[in-house]
């Protein structure tokens, strides 16, 4: 740009202009202000290059002109500039209101110019005027455009560039959404600021109230120093949609204030729990550009070094499939459910946070100490929005079937790769009950299902071994009429029928076949996690691989729907000991004693194939370390997990020297002696924790990009991995392109 021409000569536009200035977007910036004095100030703290107070010769020439004084003289100035605006010239403004500044163009120009570009950056401060112009306000902050259908792209384009230039976030919305959402982020927050220190200005104590007031009254109140000029006009112009969110605000304290007079604590711990975590997964909760963006921005990059030694004796994070169950179970059920040793990872968060938002008072997780106070099997209320569900495939299919019988209508929503992955296979049998849940055509999420559906109870053949399609019909059937079953063509695991059953469901099962009846109710319990055999399987394989290992792992559940990595290791000859079996929760645990050996290749059972489905990947480094040829048939499932798994992981296991050739339903993987290298994980957790095993008998160094999602699902890998002697490093590198 040429030139550009900032109308208002504040904080907000003093600091758009040194920002372009900084980063070189434009050769010459006019400043125009009814204030001379403003003019001469901008002139000399460098801000503006030419001081302009009649508005029309400031106008005139320029490539954009940013119109940043206050909202309530938007009108006038845009019928003082409108003799020199041409259509040449590119308009945006600043203002916090859009509603009122597209009124006010409307007012001017008959409609909204096609040049014009309504604006809000999300920044500012309590001070005001020139003089507290920063070059740096706009950094790593949000701008907000609000297009409308006849504004011209190129017009966007260049608002666009110029914020994002200055190092500025760019969203679009509609000016609607825009002026509602700014209404409860940042307009009643101010009014309230305000309207405390008044308040409390007018005790007779008042001098002792801010004499001694903590850090957060100072904190809260900081912006009732804001410019109330400013701010009463933003009242003014956006008086509808505040006068909404406080009608929200008033409710939700008349609750609050309930609660304290009647000393309801659930009621209490239910409001302020819920408030903590949305403060806390604040950026999580708004949009699914927020979390996912968070997730995979940073290419984390790990290096495992060649060699290293696995001895010890550690316990791994808690059964994430369990922690997932644990949380609905308890959210269903009537009275308290404890939970010990729940899985912190983002995936069952995701649930935890679901629970949270239909309305479950769940306290914690504390060190995997989680108190959910359950609202009964029908006690579920409608969420305020789309559930969120991050890259949990458990959390959606699950969540389906218990969602389908819910009286009111829902959605539920996931990151990029979640989006990716088939839901048909839970929406099919669902359908058949009387549920309706829609998704795309591909049959991929999102999944928006209608409440107010009765379902019937079904018998259902599943056409493929899935204990998430499985847990979907049961929890469906919980709300059906009649006798609802389901038939596995192959074991899978039976962590739901097992905890049902723990709190006081009949469930049964004979043979393949599991039944329950509609109707029944769950009563709270206390859930101790097993340590998660899909989380011990790596280091199961590390130390099975690695001369002089002696590893133990404590804790570990070893149901029989889930032990296909404990079978697959002893049959190619591994050094395996399951100790000290006991139960705990209805759930069978053990301490499993793992010391190297030398390994063979076989043509792997496809009944263990159901049994070991998410252990593959690492199965297969142990394959690649085995002597002889190991093939693997019947795994068509490990296609559409996070990744293509037996893609990935042949590309990868290729780039270290290993033959490895990928089939429709499986591999076949030579073992012997490979090297160092680099191979891409595309994301997903299990491959990168695979790559790092299988440094430990590589002939080099292995770099393995792509890594954020381990420390989401498996929090402590690499500080376990250290412990037991393995050697690997951690490094971010830019932006991931996984």
């Amino acid at each position: 740009m040429n030139r550009v021409t900032i109308v208002g000569l504040g904080l907000i536009g003093g600091s758009f202009a040194l920002g372009l200035k900084a980063h070189g977007l434009c050769n010459e910036i006019v400043g125009c202000s009814r204030s001379q004095s403003t003019l001469d100030k901008g002139l000399q703290l460098g801000v503006i290059d030419r001081a302009e107070p009649d508005i029309l010769k400031a106008v005139a020439g320029a490539d954009l002109v940013m119109l940043a004084a206050p909202i309530g003289s938007t009108e006038t100035l845009l019928r003082a500039m409108a003799p020199a605006l041409d259509g040449s010239a590119v308009v945006t403004d600043a203002g916090s209101v859009k509603g009122n500044v597209v009124a006010a163009a409307k007012a001017v120009f008959g409609k909204v110019p096609n040049w014009f570009v309504p604006g809000h950056p999300i920044a500012g401060s309590e001070r005001s005027g020139v003089e507290a112009a920063k070059v740096d306000l706009y950094q790593n902050h949000k701008v907000i455009l609000t297009p409308l259908p006849d504004t011209d792209p190129d017009a966007l384009n260049l608002v666009q560039h110029a914020w994002s230039g200055i190092g500025a976030e760019v969203l679009t919305m509609s000016v609607e959404q825009h002026d509602s959402v700014l209404a409860a982020t940042s307009h009643l927050p101010h009014l309230l600021a305000f309207s405390l220190v008044d308040t409390l200005a007018k005790e007779d104590e008042n001098q002792e109230i801010f004499r001694y007031a903590a850090g957060g009254f100072r904190d809260f109140t900081r912006i009732a120093s804001s410019d109330p000029t400013m701010w009463h006009d933003i009242f003014i112009a956006n008086q509808q949609s505040i006068l909404d969110v406080i009608g929200h605000f008033s409710r939700g304290l008349e609750v609050f204030k309930a609660a304290v007079e009647q000393q309801d604590s659930q009621a209490m711990l239910g409001i302020m729990t819920r408030a903590k975590v949305a403060r806390d997964h604040f950026t999580k909760m708004l949009a699914k550009r927020a979390y996912s963006k968070t997730m995979t921005e940073k290419n984390v990059v790990f290096t495992a070094h060649r060699g290293g030694e696995v001895k010890g004796s550690i316990r791994v994070p808690g059964d994430k499939s369990i922690s997932h169950r644990s949380i609905m179970m308890g959210s269903l059920a009537d009275g308290v459910t404890e939970v010990f040793g729940f899985l912190e990872g983002e995936d069952s968060l995701a649930t935890l946070q679901s629970f949270r938002d239909l309305g479950v008072t769940i306290e914690g997780p504390n060190n995997g100490h989680v108190k959910v106070y359950g609202v009964g099997i029908h006690g579920l209320l409608p969420p305020h929005g789309p559930l969120y569900l991050g890259n949990s495939g458990t959390s959606m299919r699950l969540l389906a079937g218990l969602l389908s019988a819910q009286k009111f209508d829902v959605e539920l929503t996931g990151d990029e790769s979640l989006s990716r992955r088939p839901m048909g296979r839970v929406t099919k049998p669902l359908a058949m009950m009387g549920a309706k849940v829609d998704c795309r055509e591909d049959g991929t999420p999102p999944l928006k299902i209608k409440g107010g559906q009765p379902l019937k109870g079904i018998h259902y053949d599943m056409p493929m071994a899935s204990a998430q399609v499985k847990s979907c019909v049961l929890l469906a059937g919980l709300y059906a009429e009649g006798v609802t079953s389901v038939t596995e063509p192959a074991p899978t695991r039976d962590h739901t029928e097992r905890m049902l059953r723990g709190f006081g469901y009949p469930v049964t099962t004979e043979g393949n076949k599991i039944t329950l009846v509609g109707g029944g109710s769950l009563k709270g319990t206390t859930i101790d996690v097993p340590a998660d055999i899909s989380s011990a399987a790596f280091f199961m394989v590390a130390a099975s691989i690695t001369p002089g290992a002696d590893l133990t792992l404590q804790h570990v559940g070893i149901n029989p729907t889930r032990v296909g990595v404990i079978n697959i290791l002893n049959a190619m000859g591994g050094n395996l000991e399951v100790l000290n079996r006991r139960e705990v929760g209805g759930e069978p645990v053990a301490d499993i004693r793992i010391q190297h050996a030398k390994l063979k290749g076989i043509h792997i059972p496809e009944d263990q194939v159901p049994l070991a489905i998410d252990e593959f990947p690492v199965l297969f480094v142990a394959a690649a370390c085995a002597e002889g040829t190991t093939v693997l048939t019947g795994a068509e499932e490990l296609r559409v997990k996070e990744s293509d798994r037996i893609q990935v992981m042949a590309d990868g296991l290729q780039a270290l020297g290993v033959k490895a050739d990928p089939t429709p339903d499986g591999i076949v993987i030579e073992g012997g002696a490979y090297g160092g290298g680099t191979v891409e994980s595309h994301g997903d957790h299990r491959i990168a924790m695979s790559f790092a095993v299988a440094a430990l008998r590589a002939g080099g160094n292995i770099t393995i990009n792509n890594c954020a999602n381990v420390a989401t699902s498996f929090p402590n890998f690499v500080e376990l991995s250290r412990k037991v002697g393995m050697k690997l490093d951690v490094a971010e590198v830019g932006e991931s392109n996984g």
